[in-house]
C-alpha cells in the first residue's frame, strides 16, 4: 500500500537546496528547484553517499563522496561512477506541508 507522508514544510527548503528526510522507513533526498519539490533515494547507488547533502545544479545533484550525478526529477544516472538509477518518489504539497508517496 502506498501513502503520502508529511516530510517537511515548504519554508524548510529554499530554492536550490536539498535535505535528507525519513518517511516510513525510507531515507529520501528532498530538493527544491524553482519552487517545485523533488524526491529520490538518498543513498547513492555507487557506494551509498548522502545525495541530500550533495551539490545541486538545476535538477542535477552530485554525490558528495565520489561525484556521481543524478537527475532529481527522475532518479536517472547522469554521470559515473554510479550506473544504477535512484528510486523516484512522487511529491505533493498540501498547504505548507510537503508530502512524499512511499
Amino acid at each position: 500500500m502506498t501513502e503520502f507522508v508529511a516530510v517537511a514544510t515548504t519554508d524548510e527548503l529554499d530554492d536550490g537546496e536539498g535535505t535528507v528526510v525519513e518517511a516510513s522507513g525510507h531515507t529520501i533526498a528532498l530538493f527544491r528547484v524553482d519552487g517545485d519539490f523533488y524526491a529520490i533515494g538518498n543513498d547513492c547507488t555507487h557506494q551509498g553517499g548522502p545525495l541530500g547533502e550533495g551539490d545541486l545544479d538545476g535538477t542535477t545533484v552530485t554525490c558528495p563522496w565520489h561525484g556521481a550525478q543524478f537527475d532529481i526529477s527522475s532518479g536517472e544516472v547522469l554521470g559515473p561512477p554510479a550506473d544504477e538509477p535512484e528510486p523516484e518518489y512522487e511529491v505533493r504539497v498540501d498547504g505548507d506541508e510537503v508530502q512524499v508517496c512511499v
